[in-house]
């Protein structure tokens, strides 16, 4: 219970900050250095950016998921017995924190060099209309993470998808957004660390550096444990 409450506060107010870079700057005009800011205004977020460790959520047993990716492969959590997950959650015409945060992925892999191989890397979708494999493969290439085995974006209906948001605690696309306001919208910006048991690690929000996440992994990597 403690685990769950730590996780939904750390949530809580990475949303919190990012209702206020809507506020105040704009969504559709927010850069990477506006969010950042914005974020480090907020001092009961994740920890510091200049913590590798990010929030430590207990090693809790993350909820287990089961959709078909960008490819129509069945995809499950127990798939990734064996190897660290990151785990987030993206909208293909997201214009804010999903391009910045699968930048900061990318920029991860190639931190982790080889062994990027041994990671899974899920995104699953926050909107369930405007998500398609032709969008999410715009997406992948857009933003460098095709080439990676095991990189998959997880697509499904809202009555599928909306009870996998509430079990990792996010926000998806409103029902009625419009492609146009689906663009602008603010949504839980968060990064999952799973360990090879499947019990969630780490927190980040989208404040990250990719070194962090990369250390974070490296660490599950050695340690396997």
């Amino acid at each position: 219970m403690m685990n769950n409450t730590r996780r939904s506060t750390a949530i809580f107010h990475i949303f919190a900050v990012l209702m206020l870079a809507v506020l105040f700057a704009g969504c559709a005009s927010t850069t990477q250095s506006n969010m950042s800011n914005m974020s480090n205004m907020n001092s009961g977020q994740t920890q510091s950016s200049s913590n590798s460790q990010g929030t430590d959520l207990g090693k809790v047993a993350a909820p287990n998921f089961q959709l078909k990716d960008q490819h129509n492969i069945p995809i499950a959590l127990t798939q990734f017995k064996g190897k660290p997950l990151i785990l987030t959650f993206f909208y293909t015409h997201c214009q804010t924190s999903c391009p910045l945060i699968a930048e900061k992925i990318h920029s991860t892999l190639l931190d982790l060099g080889k062994n990027s191989q041994q990671v899974g890397i899920v995104a699953i979708s926050a909107d369930p209309t405007g998500d398609t494999p032709a969008s999410v493969a715009t997406f992948s290439q857009e933003h460098q993470l095709q080439g990676y085995k095991n990189w998959h974006y997880l697509l499904g209906t809202r009555q599928q998808l909306s009870p996998i948001w509430a079990s990792y605690h996010v926000d998806g696309v409103p029902p009625h957004a419009t492609m146009m306001s689906a663009g602008n919208m603010a949504h839980s910006s968060v990064v999952y660390v799973i360990d090879q048991q499947g019990h969630e690690r780490t927190l980040f929000d989208s404040d990250f550096q990719p070194n962090q996440l990369a250390q974070n992994i490296q660490t599950l990597l050695t340690n396997k444990s």
